[in-house]
């Protein structure tokens, strides 16, 4: 689990992905349309993929991917973001994280 809170923490929007995963190239495309940039683990690529999404599931994921960390905070899964984008509180939650796109 360790390695799970490090990776989580080392940038501002983190997301543990799978590369089959359309779910997670979704929520990828919605922070990137906020314009943040995120941190993407795709964790089928990892040797400790099995260890990972068991530590993932015992942080509180609902699904092992996505899983989508914001300020290193569990923020959840697909349905959770989307949630938080339909209510108008994700920009906010975000916006520390947004790329100057100046």
């Amino acid at each position: 689990m360790d390695k799970v809170v490090r990776m989580s923490s080392e940038k501002g929007v983190v997301i543990f992905s799978k590369s089959s995963c359309c779910m997670s190239y979704a929520v990828q495309v919605l922070f990137q349309d906020l314009g943040v940039h995120p941190t993407v683990h795709e964790i089928d690529k990892d040797p400790e993929c099995r260890e990972i999404e068991k530590a993932l599931m015992r942080l509180g994921c609902s699904t092992p991917v996505p899983a989508i960390f914001v300020g290193g905070k569990l923020i959840g899964s697909t349905n959770e973001v989307m949630s938080l984008h339909l209510s108008g509180s994700l920009v906010p939650l975000v916006k520390p994280f947004q790329a100057n796109l100046c």
